[in-house]
């Protein structure tokens, strides 16, 4: 064999290990840009949940009390304390899997 061919053979033997490598370098980055977007969703749920809780406390402060001489209905006690629960059982309530 002479010392071209022999050449030849070791870069053809040297590109099909970095091709293996570079698929494998590929792979590795797919797995962490999707670990990274699962994390990112993850993230994004949670600061929804607390901006909504956040936003259900401070309306819940602001609201002016009811005149003294008149004291609300317990039945319109439950629906405020409805209208508060509603929202946040929706953000915090299990979401299924995709």
């Amino acid at each position: 064999m002479s010392p071209l061919a022999a050449r030849k053979k070791l870069l053809l033997a040297e590109s099909e290990l970095n091709r293996a490598q570079l698929v494998q370098d590929w792979q590795t980055m797919t797995g962490e840009a999707k670990a990274l977007t699962q994390k990112a969703k993850t993230i994004g749920s949670v600061a929804s949940a607390a901006a909504s809780l956040i936003a259900g406390v401070v309306s819940f402060r602001r609201r002016k009390p009811a005149p003294a001489a008149k004291k609300p209905s317990w039945w319109q006690t439950l629906l405020k304390g409805a209208q508060l629960a509603v929202p946040l059982w929706s953000e915090f309530r299990a979401r299924p899997k995709q």
